[in-house]
C-alpha cells in the first residue's frame, strides 16, 4: 500500500538507496517510500562535475517516477569537484586514501543536486547546492587513522563530514547545510512545497 502525503494526496518517494539521504529526508516528518533508481552513473565525455550531478539527480527522479507515475519523486546526486575533476565514491581503502591525499590542503566543491518530479502533473524542478570545502593539510598517518575508523567508502570524495570526516576540514561554506551530507533540505523543502506538499 502506498504511503500518501496528507497535503498533496500523492505518495512521496525518495529515489535513492543512500541511507544518508533517507535519514535526512526523515527529518521532515513526512511519510515516504524508498525506491532504487537503477541509473548508470558514468560521466559523459567532457561532462563537468556540476553537469554530472544535475543530470544524475534528474535521471534518478525520472527513473523512479516512471515506475511510480502518480508519486512525487525526489532524486539527488553528489559529485566532489576537485579543480574540475569529478571524484565519486571511492569504493575501497586504496581509492579513498588516494582521493584524500589529493584533496589534502586543497579546496573541493561538493556539487549536490536535487530534483523533484511528478509524471502525472508534469511537475519538474532541479536545483544545485554547491558546498565549498577547504581541507587541512593531511599527513598519511592521519588519513590512515581516519579511514580505519570511519571507512567512508560509500561517500563522494571519502569525506564523511557528519562523522569523523569533519576533523579533516578547515572550513565549510554553504547556504544549505545538509547538502554536504547528500540532500540539501532547504532546497528540497522549497521544491516539495511547489509540488503541493506542506512542509512543515
Amino acid at each position: 500500500m502506498s504511503i500518501r502525503s496528507e497535503s498533496s494526496g500523492r505518495p512521496l518517494v525518495l529515489g535513492s538507496t543512500s541511507r544518508y539521504r533517507r535519514e535526512l529526508l526523515a527529518r521532515l516528518g513526512l511519510p515516504f517510500e524508498v525506491a532504487a533508481p537503477q541509473v548508470d552513473e558514468t560521466a559523459l565525455a567532457g561532462e563537468t562535475p556540476e553537469a554530472l550531478a544535475r543530470r544524475l539527480a534528474l535521471a534518478k527522479a525520472h527513473a523512479v517516477a516512471q515506475r511510480h507515475p502518480g508519486a512525487i519523486v525526489i532524486g539527488s546526486d553528489q559529485v566532489a569537484d576537485l579543480g574540475g575533476e569529478a571524484l565519486g565514491k571511492p569504493g575501497d581503502h586504496a581509492n579513498a586514501f588516494a582521493q584524500l591525499r589529493r584533496m589534502s590542503g586543497r579546496q573541493v566543491v561538493f556539487q549536490t543536486a536535487v530534483a523533484v518530479v511528478c509524471r502525472e502533473t508534469g511537475f519538474e524542478a532541479l536545483e544545485l547546492a554547491p558546498v565549498v570545502v577547504q581541507f587541512r593539510v593531511l599527513g598519511d598517518g592521519e588519513i590512515e587513522r581516519y579511514l580505519s575508523l570511519e571507512q567512508p567508502y560509500d561517500c563522494a570524495g571519502s569525506a564523511k563530514s557528519e562523522g569523523l570526516g569533519i576533523a579533516l576540514l578547515q572550513a565549510i561554506d554553504s547556504d544549505d547545510p545538509t547538502a554536504l551530507v547528500g540532500l540539501p533540505l532547504i532546497r528540497t523543502c522549497r521544491m516539495l512545497r511547489a509540488a503541493g506538499i506542506r512542509v512543515p
